[in-house]
């Protein structure tokens, strides 16, 4: 992949310590932005380590909280207070630790019974925050993910019918494995993000980190593989597990 920034770190904890104080350093930079600056969260055991690492050091930080506005990437059709909810997860280790008022957090309304609702519904939140004219998609300053060992990220599976989304934002895409919706940001939508950084752990994923970064495999059926920033960075951060198959140093 071109313009890919790749780091790897001996586990877990030491990916999710450097990448929350890359995070916060570069909010505390932001101080006097005249802009809010938009971050999209993702959900996974790494994102968790994540959160909990930014929390930590919040607490030694001068970080601009009231700037920072908080959506989510994908989501389960769950609501809020499910156990599987991205939106809980990133409550319970960041949120409810650290004073960002409420107004700045834009949660997935998946609890509304239709799946399709929710993601319109998502969507327009999304077109009335970046104030959108009709083709346009918005520009997160950030956009956090991981990788399922499929090579699925947010929530694009192989083979699902969102992959092939051009000019939604948000869409409920039905994956046959769970029997269920998960409602996510649209490849369009990634990929128009000034940063996007993959978060990856786990000795499971360590075939599929080669195949996506390295391999040949179509991209539709790695759908991670898919995500290249038309115009921003693209970085893998990966723990020495996920990042032990590849070839290059």
């Amino acid at each position: 992949m071109n313009n890919l920034e790749l780091i790897r770190f001996a586990d877990d904890v030491e990916l999710a310590r450097a990448a929350a104080g890359q995070w916060t350093s570069q909010l505390e930079s932001l101080a006097n932005a005249s802009r809010p600056y938009c971050v999209a969260l993702s959900g996974g055991r790494i994102a968790r380590r994540f959160f909990e690492a930014v929390v930590v050091q919040a607490g030694t930080r001068r970080l601009p909280l009231n700037s920072i506005e908080f959506f989510w990437g994908d989501e389960r059709h769950v609501p809020p207070d499910h156990p599987e909810s991205n939106y809980r997860m990133a409550y319970e280790a960041l949120l409810s630790k650290v004073p960002v008022p409420a107004e700045n957090v834009f949660r997935v309304p998946a609890e509304i019974p239709d799946a399709n609702q929710a993601a319109a519904d998502y969507e327009q939140t999304l077109r009335k925050f970046f104030q959108l004219s009709p083709g346009a998609f918005p520009r997160f300053d950030l956009i956090l993910l991981g990788m399922g060992p499929d090579g699925h990220t947010a929530s694009l599976f192989p083979g699902t019918s969102a992959l092939q989304e051009k000019s939604r934002l948000v869409v409920a895409n039905w994956v046959e494995k769970f029997k269920a919706y998960r409602i996510t940001f649209t490849l369009p939508v990634l990929n128009n993000a000034a940063v996007v950084t993959f978060l990856v752990g786990g000795a499971d994923k360590a075939e599929t980190v080669r195949e996506v970064l390295e391999g040949t495999q179509p991209a539709e059926l790695l759908p991670s593989k898919l995500i290249h920033p038309t115009n921003g960075r693209l970085m893998w951060m990966l723990d020495q597990a996920a990042a032990v198959a590849l070839s290059k140093p």
